[in-house]
């Protein structure tokens, strides 16, 4: 059973609205230093790492804002390595589930194969209603192939 975002959680469909920024969420030291760490870590310039490290950050909130709702959520592979780098760093991704998720730890349940089931493109979709600027050519890119995250998760 696929779950439809009627209403997001937060943010608004609100076209006059302002956009969330993912910056609000991570301070600038470790927005910087995960910045660093794609740019080490994969052929990505700056630009590419922004937006990676953008998308994930609000896949991540949104993720944790939609806790319960069983949306079965999942970014694509692209999108997915902002998410590796956030969590890799325990102590800051601890905190922001700590200020986020109400103290509990978004864990990350993949499976080998992938689900195939416009998961992807529903994720951008659920982003976008809640206020966020979704990079769509980074969530097309392999919308395709889908997210190996468990079916019904939360989040990761």
């Amino acid at each position: 059973m696929t779950a439809v975002l009627e209403t997001p959680a937060h943010g608004t469909t609100d076209p006059l609205s302002p956009l969330r920024n993912p910056h609000d969420y991570i301070g600038d030291a470790q927005w910087a230093k995960l910045i660093g760490l794609l740019m080490r870590d994969y052929p990505f310039d700056s630009v590419m790492a922004e937006r990676v490290l953008g998308q994930a950050v609000a896949y991540l909130i949104t993720a944790m804002e939609n806790k319960g709702r069983g949306l079965g959520m999942g970014p694509g592979a692209i999108v997915d390595i902002g998410v590796h780098m956030v969590m890799l760093d325990t102590v800051e991704f601890f905190a922001l589930c700590d200020r986020f998720n109400e103290g509990v730890y978004l864990h990350h349940v993949p499976e080998v194969e992938m689900k195939v089931d416009g998961s992807v493109a529903r994720t951008a979709d659920i982003l976008a209603a809640s206020g966020w600027d979704v990079d769509r050519p980074l969530w097309a890119a392999d919308s395709s192939n889908c997210t190996p995250c468990r079916p019904g998760e939360d989040g990761h």
